[in-house]
């Protein structure tokens, strides 16, 4: 059963957040939905064409030694308007951290900071929409 394959999908993004309902309802206004999944110190969102979970997680449960600042990896999410999406988010209240940039191929990026100190990663990936309209001819 998919023998050789160590990394199958996405399964949850996590971010941290020192106010765990503030940052639900933020990032509820930003994704349109509810969180599907919600215990103490978490909730969950299913979102995007695929389903993929952000979970947000009470800084309390923080591993030790967690960095102060933004840092480690960025997870990309697909967005129609890289631009739109990033003038959004400013207005939410996110910090810029890095202004939308053509990379090449028709891939354009930026990065904020969350309300929350998480760095939220957004991309113009003409690969995705490809991949979508594949499947849905399958």
């Amino acid at each position: 059963m998919n023998e050789g394959k160590t990394l199958r999908g996405m399964s949850t993004v996590s971010f941290w957040a020192e106010d765990l309902d503030a940052a639900t309802k933020w990032y509820t206004e930003l994704v349109g939905i509810e969180p599907y999944f919600r215990r103490p110190g978490y909730v969950e969102f299913r979102i995007g064409d695929y389903q993929h979970e952000l979970g947000i997680i009470d800084n309390r449960y923080a591993p030790a030694n967690s960095g102060a600042s933004p840092s480690g990896v960025v997870v990309y999410w697909h967005v129609d308007d890289v631009t739109a999406t990033f003038a959004k988010l400013l207005q939410m209240g996110a910090q810029p951290h890095e202004e939308p940039q053509d990379r090449g191929a028709g891939f354009i990026t930026a990065t904020v900071i969350d309300p929350f100190g998480n760095i939220l990663g957004i991309m113009y990936n003409p690969h995705y929409l490809e991949i979508l309209d594949a499947q849905k001819q399958a």
